[in-house]
């Protein structure tokens, strides 16, 4: 065996442990880097723990709100614990926004003021509002094509050409009360006013501002308008309203006096706004002759509008609206349905065109028939089907 040859030999196991060694601290740089990289995320846990050991020991705040400010930067506060006090502001604060009405926290030694405060609104009062637009139009409503042009002009005018009023030099209406007979279009109205004007609408049912403990009902109302003015321009709708408007007596009964609590409430916050706001109320009742008269004066709801039942026209132009989506067979007349439901509802007409389609569904039908309409008439309009519905249909 030559030298070369044996040098070659020794050689080859020197390469392959220098290659191991070369793998080894490639190895270990990998852990380093993993070693690193935890070091890091224990650094950023021990600082949220240093934070949130921070938020425990310091002491709780006070809340309060401003009653006054003076010109040399000190504010008069109401403190939640009763007494009225004149105190200093942190630098840190906001000076500008220290108006009367707003909350602040307190210091617990020394009463300064630290920090604002969102304003309060109760929960229940943020859910009033509907987050998506309503989808109602003014096409999907039949039957009250006068009652569209004037509340167009009565609400939606006021919102989207306000200026028109300026130079004529009148006021615009504040409210608009809707009444008639349950399922005539009186939320629909209210819903296409939203949709048109792309305002923030705010539906309320009356009888959910009657709560159980004194003042919770002003309160809400307080807050519902204080909504309205923060997501303006904006409609308040307040469903079946009689059932805090109602007509005031002398009476005795704690329930009956908390009501009337919640509609003077109403009455004020109604009678404050300004003429020309991005806020307007639209009230709905079955029952208008229940209404307190200072609701309905000029200031309040300055505009009665009646929503009547749909005439035979007006029943067919809803027909047509509902019926228009279905498939619906040749044989059927928009006419025939409109004289076979005299003195049905808008919602009536609905269902009933919803409960033909069921009956097609049952028989495993994709077409409703003249038959289809008849029971459904007959199941929910009448006990039975009127004499000469089949002349009609």
């Amino acid at each position: 065996m030559t030298a070369n040859s044996e040098a070659k030999d020794e050689g080859v196991p020197l390469l392959m442990q220098l290659r191991k060694l070369e793998q080894r601290v490639l190895d270990l740089e990998g852990e380093r880097r993993d070693w690193y990289f935890e070091k890091d995320r224990l650094q950023r846990e021990i600082q949220i723990l240093r934070g949130e050991i921070e938020k425990l020991t310091v002491p709780p705040y006070i809340e309060g709100s401003v009653t006054d400010v003076l010109e040399d930067g000190r504010v008069v506060v109401k403190s939640s614990t009763g007494p009225s006090l004149l105190v200093n502001v942190m630098k840190s604060v906001d000076v500008s926004k220290l108006v009367p009405g707003k909350r602040v926290a307190l210091s617990q030694r020394n009463f300064a003021v630290l920090d604002l405060l969102p304003d309060s609104l109760d929960m229940y009062v943020r859910a009033m509002e509907l987050v998506e637009a309503p989808k109602v139009n003014y096409a999907e409503i039949g039957g009250l094509e006068a009652q569209i042009r004037e509340i167009r002009e009565l609400v939606e005018l006021p919102l989207l050409k306000p200026e028109v009023f300026e130079k004529v030099g009148i006021e615009p209406p504040k409210g608009v009360l809707l009444y008639g007979p349950p399922g005539c279009g009186k939320t629909l109205l209210a819903k296409a006013v939203a949709r048109e004007t792309k305002a923030t609408f705010i539906k309320v049912v009356a009888s959910e501002l009657v709560q159980k403990y004194i003042g919770e009902g002003a309160r809400m109302v307080r807050e519902l308008f204080q909504l309205g003015r923060a997501k303006a321009p904006s409609i308040v709708f307040i469903d079946e309203i009689d059932a805090v408007g109602g007509r005031r007596a002398d009476i005795s009964i704690s329930g009956e006096r908390e009501v009337q609590r919640t509609l003077l409430q109403l009455l004020s916050e109604m009678d404050g706004f300004s003429a020309r706001g991005d806020v307007k109320i639209v009230g709905a009742t079955n029952r208008i002759d229940l209404l307190d008269p200072a609701l309905l004066r000029a200031g309040r709801f300055d505009r009665v509008l009646e929503i009547p039942a749909p005439d035979q026209a007006g029943r067919e132009v809803i027909f047509k609206i509902h019926a228009g989506k279905m498939n619906v067979s040749k044989e059927v007349t928009l006419s025939g349905l409109a004289k076979a439901t005299e003195g049905a509802t808008g919602a009536d007409i609905k269902a009933i065109c919803a409960e033909a389609g069921m009956f097609a569904i049952r028989e495993d039908r994709d077409t409703i028939t003249r038959e289809d309409f008849l029971k459904a008439i007959d199941k929910l309009f009448r006990k039975e089907a009127p004499k000469g519905v089949g002349t009609y249909l």
